[in-house]
């Protein structure tokens, strides 16, 4: 790394994450909750008791750095307006600080949260990027992907079997040798590619995750900046190779259409565009059958219903989401000066939605803190956001949680936790690093 790149990664921390962790740091010597849920551990492990206090206050509730709201009606609208955007750290630090960041000028590698990613632009950017890779997830194309997931599913149940018995200790990590591997598997292959390359993704996509969240340490963020680097790096050889040999992947149907006199995608585009379907395609669901593995084991009478009604399994996976979302929370910046529940937002402002605290609103579902694999409405979840940015993969994810979860506790009735599990220490995705579990003695067919 040279010199001014080196002073320029320096610079950036400084002026976002430096500045919002010394910000953090004040709001908690001030008694805010919020900003110590940001820092501190334990309340991160289990936040919705923390959430129940939040919902005393309607329709917002003072937070970090701005107003947030748990409440579903609230989040709804804000997410579904056309009077907020998404936002990006560069657009809300203080004046200062955007100097400073003049100074350093733009990222190399930009991260998952700003430009020209689609979770950081909105209209007319963010439709065309969204246009150019939705047909790989509408719902014909999930379903005909289904048996394949199946596929994987069983092939990863029989590996992570065989291995148990060839150690002799029918305990492994569930999140290393499966809950990982088969999405990144899927979403490799519906890209072209290599799922030789799948360790060395979920490694990169590990260490870049922390991009989401705020208030990084600065060893922290230079770890995330080298992941990212990395994962950049790669994409864009791997798009020049399908520029010279292209497949019938979503990735080569797309790559021809790289235009840098602004007709088309640049290639910073394209290669923004996919690495978040990539990281995308794996982050959200790896989380997803963690956390409803974690639930069935602490609701026996759920997984019983399970086993004797499995026609549930697709309400189930709602019922995960809902109640233990892979992401808490999500911003938006007001564009203009509106009103939301009665009370004014002035252009700028910041409105944090937290979904997970919206997905128990009592106003919506019935006693939201039980956890029920028969809930009537658990569809009604913010577990995939609302509105413009609705989570593309989302028909993905539920059908690979469902496929996932259900193959692994079919093979495995007996499933059980094997010693304390761990979780990410990420703020803004919610899953576990290390999830511990024993199988059942009598692991069957083996193929």
């Amino acid at each position: 790394m040279s010199l001014f790149s080196s002073v320029g990664t320096t610079l950036r921390w400084g002026a976002t994450h430096g500045l919002m962790r010394a910000a953090i740091r004040r709001q908690v010597r001030a008694s805010n909750p919020d900003a110590r849920l940001l820092l501190d551990p334990a309340m991160q492990a289990d936040p919705f008791p923390h959430y129940e206090t939040l919902r005393a206050s309607y329709p917002f509730a003072p937070g970090a750095f701005a107003r947030l709201t748990v409440h579903h009606d609230v989040a709804t609208a804000v997410l579904r307006s056309d009077d907020f955007g998404v936002t990006h750290p560069t657009e809300v630090v203080p004046a200062p600080a955007k100097a400073a960041l003049a100074l350093a000028g733009p990222p190399r590698n930009p991260g998952p949260i700003e430009p020209p990613s689609m979770l950081a632009v909105d209209a007319p950017d963010h439709a065309r990027y969204r246009k150019l890779v939705s047909r790989a997830f509408t719902a014909k194309r999930v379903a005909a992907l289904r048996e394949r997931t199946g596929e994987v599913a069983q092939d990863l149940l029989d590996e992570m079997d065989r291995a148990a018995r060839q150690r002799g200790d029918l305990t492994v990590d569930l999140v290393e040798r499966y809950a990982s591997l088969l999405p990144v598997t899927v979403i490799s292959e519906m890209l072209g590619v290599p799922t030789s390359m799948r360790d060395q993704f979920l490694a990169w996509g590990d260490g870049a995750a922390t991009s989401l969240d705020m208030g990084l340490t600065r060893g922290a963020h230079a770890s995330m900046e080298r992941n990212l680097a990395a994962l950049n790096d790669w994409m864009r050889e791997h798009l020049r190779r399908l520029r010279r040999e292209p497949g019938d992947d979503l990735l080569s149907s797309i790559v021809g259409q790289v235009d840098d006199d602004g007709a088309g995608l640049t290639e910073q585009e394209l290669v923004s565009t996919a690495l978040l379907v990539l990281a995308a395609g794996f982050e959200t669901t790896v989380n997803l059958i963690g956390n409803g593995t974690s639930q069935l084991f602490a609701h026996p009478e759920q997984r019983e219903r399970l086993a004797a009604e499995p026609e549930l399994w697709p309400t189930a996976i709602d019922e995960m989401l809902r109640f233990d979302p892979p992401v808490e929370r999500t911003a938006r910046r007001a564009s203009v000066d509106t009103e939301v529940a009665g009370k004014a937002v002035a252009a700028g402002d910041l409105v944090v939605t937290v979904l997970a605290g919206a997905n128990r609103d009592p106003q919506v579902f019935t006693d939201p803190g039980t956890f029920d694999v028969g809930r009537a409405n658990a569809k009604d979840h913010l577990a995939f956001s609302s509105g413009a940015h609705f989570c593309l993969g989302a028909q993905l994810a539920r059908m690979e949680g469902e496929v996932a979860l259900r193959a692994l506790f079919e093979r495995h009735p007996r499933l059980a936790p094997a010693g304390p599990s761990t979780r990410r220490p990420t703020r803004i995705l919610r899953g576990y690093a290390a999830l511990p579990v024993r199988l059942e003695p009598a692991v069957t067919a083996i193929r």
